[in-house]
């Protein structure tokens, strides 16, 4: 049976329970208070605001152009090769040196030719020398007029039969057809070669072209004369040229036409075959809305801008940063973009000049999300930009 002394023990050792929790509710009570005075201060205070950079849509007047990809061809190019067959006895040549028109790149085994040559000069001389001892006999009436004729058609068949030889020793040269730069040489000497046989590949030197293709929905809008624009791969600044032809027919594969561009100033450096962007300048300008490209979210239901607005009197959230700074509210706006050009698109429906769009920052906005201004870090949009390479 339990004493009055542990009974008191007891009942102090409860009593002692019931403080201790009684304090500890009131501190979790306190906390709990203070959480949720601190989230009703947080709702209507509003999410922190983005700091974003901003441009301002312009309206401007943008050449038109159309575009194509092409490829340089020179002047003239041909693959230089032999038209009688023989043995390869001389080459006078280098890969890749410039030849003038005239010279002599390759010599054939020509030996039996000049041998016959020297025959037939021989002939030649004697049919001469004949004839003319033949005509002063003719004149004395010593032989008849029908013996003067046949030493006179000797002598010419003489004389026709050397310039026939010469003329086949002359084939056994290669020449180049005229100046330009000469390819890769394909042959060796003693090397036996059918007539055809390519040797080396020449381009003439100067009047460069781009050869480029367009749609024939395009074909009424260009003509010969009209200015080109050819930008080379890894150039800094594209060359300005005009259309020189454009081809009568149209491809009934591709329903594509074939155009030549002049391009006067292309480098030395610069190689047929290279590829080329061309844009054909149209003499219509269009008026535009343009934004830089970054102020674009692509998505899969469509493109869209954040544009920056006031807030409206009474709206949540902060009006002004601890530094100082307006916050605004930036309202996505869905839009219908057109041409590019440089850093800037141009934007046909959904935003009007004048307005400020997000151009930096808006990948991490919502719509109607508080944004602050900051200007001073964000690229600034070139129409035409010439990154450096690193």
């Amino acid at each position: 049976m339990a004493t009055p002394g542990r009974w008191k023990r007891y009942l102090l050792t409860a009593a002692g329970l019931l403080v201790v929790v009684g304090i500890l509710v009131g501190i979790k009570g306190a906390q709990i208070g203070s959480l949720m005075a601190m989230g009703k201060q947080m709702q209507a205070s509003g999410p922190p605001p983005e700091a974003v950079g901003s441009a301002v849509a312009k309206a401007e007047n943008w050449e038109t152009t159309v575009a194509a990809v092409g490829s340089i061809s020179s002047l003239r190019n041909v693959s230089v090769s032999n038209e009688v067959p023989g043995t390869v006895s001389k080459i006078r040549f280098e890969s890749g040196q410039i030849a003038r028109e005239g010279q002599v790149l390759v010599e054939l085994d020509a030996s039996v030719e000049r041998a016959q040559l020297a025959s037939a000069d021989a002939r030649r001389e004697l049919a001469g020398r004949t004839a003319q001892r033949s005509k002063i006999l003719a004149e004395g009436n010593v032989i008849s007029r029908s013996q003067l004729d046949e030493v006179d058609a000797q002598f010419k068949t003489a004389t026709t039969d050397t310039a026939a030889l010469r003329a086949a020793l002359d084939r056994k040269v290669i020449r180049a057809p005229f100046r330009g730069r000469l390819g890769i040489r394909a042959v060796n000497v003693g090397q036996y070669l059918t007539p055809g046989t390519t040797v080396t590949t020449l381009d003439a030197m100067g009047g460069t072209f781009a050869d480029f293709t367009l749609p024939q929905e395009e074909l009424a809008s260009v003509k010969v004369g009209m200015p080109v624009r050819v930008t080379l791969e890894g150039a800094k600044k594209p060359l300005e040229g005009t259309i020189s032809a454009v081809d009568p027919t149209i491809d009934s594969a591709t329903r594509n036409v074939k155009l030549r561009a002049a391009i006067p100033d292309l480098a030395e450096t610069t190689r047929p075959g290279m590829f080329v962007n061309v844009q054909v300048i149209t003499p219509e300008q269009k008026a535009v809305v343009s934004v830089p490209a970054t102020a674009i979210v692509h998505a899969s239901f469509g493109d869209s801008v954040f544009v920056i607005e006031d807030k409206k009197p009474g709206s949540p959230g902060m009006d002004k940063t601890p530094d100082g700074k307006p916050v605004k509210v930036a309202r996505q706006q869905f839009v219908r973009v057109g041409a590019t050009r440089g850093d800037f698109v141009a934007i046909t429906k959904g935003v009007t000049a004048g307005q400020q769009v997000v151009s930096a920052g808006a990948f991490k906005l919502r719509n109607n999300s508080p944004v602050v201004v900051d200007n001073t870090v964000q690229a600034k949009p070139q129409l035409e930009p010439h990154p450096e390479n690193r």
